[in-house]
């Protein structure tokens, strides 16, 4: 799926796109940083509430694409400025993780 998908179908707002040609293979969903290291698979999305710079070094060791803040949570700007070095997308959104996830594996299901 390219990342903008998230932006123009599900309306998740884009807080940091570095790459518009961008594209996940599939999604996680976990607020346990040392689970998303173990476990995320590459060229994914983190479906996350953490909100803070750290998320995007985790994302960024485990290979992802992006992440998407849930639950109408704030990226600090060091997390967008991180973001922006590590070529990793951040979106917003109102929805709540099982939410987020539920249309992302749908989104992924239709490409």
């Amino acid at each position: 799926m390219k990342l903008t998908y998230l932006a123009e179908e599900l309306g998740y707002v884009p807080q940091c796109l570095p790459d518009p040609d961008g594209t996940a293979t599939c999604g996680y969903t976990s607020d346990l940083l040392s689970d998303v290291m173990g476990n995320a698979p590459e060229d994914s999305i983190l479906i996350t509430v953490q909100a803070h710079k750290n998320a995007v070094a985790v994302a960024s060791l485990a290979g992802m694409k992006a992440i998407v803040l849930c639950s109408r949570r704030t990226p600090s700007q060091d997390m967008l400025d991180t973001a922006e070095k590590e070529g990793i997308a951040i979106f917003t959104t109102a929805d709540n993780q099982f939410s987020a996830s539920w249309k992302i594996a749908r989104g992924l299901s239709l490409v």
